[in-house]
């Protein structure tokens, strides 16, 4: 377990990284012995220092709900981090890409709360009840940490990805908000298009089986440190699409059928 004090400086690292748009170097690279627990103290400690600069938690995203991210990951668990009020963006606005460093493009589902949930104990039926609607979401991911060292070419250890809040840095809502009772929320399929052309197709049933099954698993997940989910926070439930790399100018959409669709444009 790494001390406070280098548990502060390294959430000051990314903090800075975050606000420059410049990538740091792996810290699983400079502590070996960093764990998981470490990722997310780091994670945390990053997260005082954005609300100590006035800005405020809107939820929590999920990641690595895949099993072949998390096999290639080593782990066998998906990772979160906070969804910070200042990473929303409009429905088909258009999003400055200086913000980023190099920004992907995920699919997704966001769940919005009508109730507090708090775990342990937390089920996939308490989710449900919990959830005021289900909207089609993009995620952007990006990365302070370097996904593949500058040097070595080694990539970067999920107690990076964790501490690196598991890369999220944006998000995009929009569609059409459903009750999670009025659909078959695993059958959701959709289509990612970049500049017209579809780059990624998915369904939602390959996020955990059911995309509600990641949000059971972070409700207890963050119980032990008397944390829980809030009403009116968003929670984007995990990719079932592979990351599409953006550049400036591209326009991405994302056709979620009966859910409707999301767009943005990098400008």
């Amino acid at each position: 377990m790494l001390k406070q004090e280098t548990i502060t400086a390294l959430a000051q690292e990314l903090y800075a990284a975050r606000k420059a748009r410049t990538q740091i170097r792996h810290l699983s690279a400079r502590y070996p012995d960093m764990t998981i627990a470490d990722g997310y103290s780091i994670q945390r400690a990053w997260v005082a220092l954005e609300k100590a600069d006035g800005r405020v938690a809107r939820g929590r995203k999920i990641g690595l709900t895949s099993r072949a991210m998390q096999k290639s990951s080593q782990i066998t668990e998906p990772d979160y981090a906070p969804l910070m009020d200042d990473m929303f963006f409009e429905q088909n606005g258009d999003i400055p890409f200086e913000h980023f460093i190099k920004p992907r493009v995920e699919v997704e589902l966001a769940f919005v709360l009508k109730h507090d949930l708090k775990g342990p104990g937390a089920t996939l039926f308490d989710v449900l009840r919990a959830t005021e609607y289900v909207v089609p979401a993009l995620e952007i991911i990006d990365a302070r940490i370097e996904q593949h060292d500058r040097d070595t070419g080694k990539p970067r250890k999920v107690t990076d990805t964790i501490s690196d809040f598991a890369a999220n840095a944006g998000i995009v809502l929009g569609g059409t908000p459903m009750p999670p009772d009025a659909l078959d929320i695993r059958r959701v399929g959709a289509a990612l298009f970049r500049n017209g052309t579809i780059e990624e197709t998915g369904l939602a049933i390959g996020v955990l089986g059911h995309p509600a099954t990641g949000i059971v698993w972070l409700a207890n997940k963050i119980a032990p440190y008397d944390e829980q989910l809030y009403a009116g926070d968003v929670v984007l439930a995990g990719s079932f699409t592979r990351p599409v790399e953006a550049e400036r100018g591209d326009t991405i959409h994302a056709d979620y059928g009966e859910l409707g669709s999301v767009s943005f444009r990098f400008v």
